[in-house]
C-alpha cells in the first residue's frame, strides 16, 4: 500500500514560521540578556538551533542551547543533556519540539525542569495537532493542524535547511 504525502509546509513557510515565534519569543522576554533554549532531540533541538540563531540576528539577547534526549514512553523520567540542566537556573526556559501530539514529550521535557528556580518556562511547538492527554499546550505555535489520530505528521529538518519541509500522510 503506498502512502501518500500531503505538503503541509514548504521550506519557505518554515523559515518565516521560525522567524515569526523567534519574534514572539524575545516580545515575551524584552528584559532578559540570556535564554535557555532545550530542544527535545533531535527534530525539537534542531528547530532550537534555527531559533537561536535567528533570535542573535535581530538582537542582543544571548542563547544557550540544551540538547534533551530521553524516552517518553518510559514510566521513569531518565533523561540526558549535553550541558548540565543546573545551568537553566534563574533564567527563562524554553522547551522546544517539533510536533505537539498528545503533550507526552513536552510534559517529560518539563519535569526535567521542576526542581530548578527557573524564572519562567515557556513552549514551542512547529505543529500542534490538538491530540492532548496530558495537560501541556504550546506557548509559540509555528502551525496548528487539526488531523485524526491514524494520521502522521512527518517534520523534516534538514542540517543546512534547504530540504525542511512538513508532510502529513
Amino acid at each position: 500500500m503506498v502512502t501518500k504525502k500531503l505538503l503541509i509546509l514548504n521550506q519557505v513557510q518554515i523559515k518565516q514560521k521560525i522567524d515569526r515565534m523567534a519574534y514572539q519569543i524575545l516580545e515575551d522576554n524584552l528584559d532578559q540578556t540570556e535564554i535557555i533554549m532545550a530542544g527535545i532531540i533531535d527534530r525539537g533541538h534542531r528547530l532550537a538551533q534555527r531559533l537561536k540563531t535567528v533570535i542573535e540576528s535581530i538582537s542582543d539577547v544571548k542563547v544557550k542551547l540544551i540538547r534533551l534526549d530521553f524516552d517518553p514512553t518510559d514510566s521513569v523520567l531518565q533523561y540526558q543533556s549535553d550541558i548540565p540542566i543546573s545551568e537553566a537556573a534563574n533564567n527563562v526556559v524554553i522547551l522546544v519540539t517539533d510536533v505537539l501530539n498528545s503533550g507526552r514529550a513536552l510534559a517529560y521535557g518539563l519535569g526535567v525542569f521542576l526542581n530548578l528556580p527557573i524564572l519562567k518556562i515557556r513552549t514551542v511547538v512547529l505543529i500542534d495537532r490538538s491530540h492532548r492527554n496530558f495537560p501541556v499546550s504550546s506557548d509559540y505555535t509555528g502551525l496548528e493542524l487539526a488531523t485524526v489520530l491514524k494520521e502522521h505528521v512527518d517534520v523534516v529538518l534538514t542540517e543546512d535547511g534547504e530540504g525542511d519541509a512538513v508532510y502529513l500522510s
